[in-house]
């Protein structure tokens, strides 16, 4: 099956709808698994010539997004969570090594929080990853990488907490 992004944003609402919360979330995960899959749905929304960052869709009822993700070196992000929401990191093309890390100390607005690093995991092309409402992780990539990734809500509109490594 070849996939269309409105197809693709049908199933993950419906997903979302049936069932919300995690349950809901591990299917959006099984979803965006499938459109992994689809060479044309790729070359066509998650190209080379993308930005960092591009918002494909945006739900009007639940608010979730789709975006699709072009690294073109290397790149590192410090350990984060996604607030008061969650995230489904899907590897298009490209290895990302992902980072799982656990709270030592909370973050506060006027001071970061302190974490300890659990375990560290690939994502190669095809699989996808839910991470909910405070799993604090931080990915790095060592190339050129294409992610599609699904937000709970919009995360330019959310004001997030850091956390720095211990």
């Amino acid at each position: 099956m070849s996939w269309t992004l409105e197809a693709f944003s049908a199933a993950c609402q419906r997903a979302l709808t049936e069932e919300p919360g995690p349950g809901g979330r591990k299917k959006v995960c099984e979803i965006v698994q499938e459109v992994l899959k689809d060479d044309t749905f790729i070359a066509t929304y998650v190209g080379d010539d993308g930005p960092e960052r591009k918002i494909l869709y945006e739900d009007p009822t639940l608010g979730f997004c789709i975006l699709a993700h072009v690294y073109h070196g290397v790149k590192e992000s410090q350990p984060h969570d996604h607030g008061p929401s969650w995230a489904i990191y899907g590897q298009a093309r490209g290895e990302t090594v992902m980072n799982d890390w656990a709270l030592v100390e909370p973050a506060a607005l006027d001071k970061p929080g302190k974490v300890r690093h659990v375990r560290s995991y690939a994502l190669k092309p095809g699989m996808a990853h839910v991470y909910n409402e405070g799993d604090l992780h931080s990915p790095r990539r060592e190339g050129p990488t294409r992610l599609i990734r699904i937000e709970g809500t919009n995360m330019d509109k959310v004001r997030r907490l850091s956390y720095e490594r211990v």
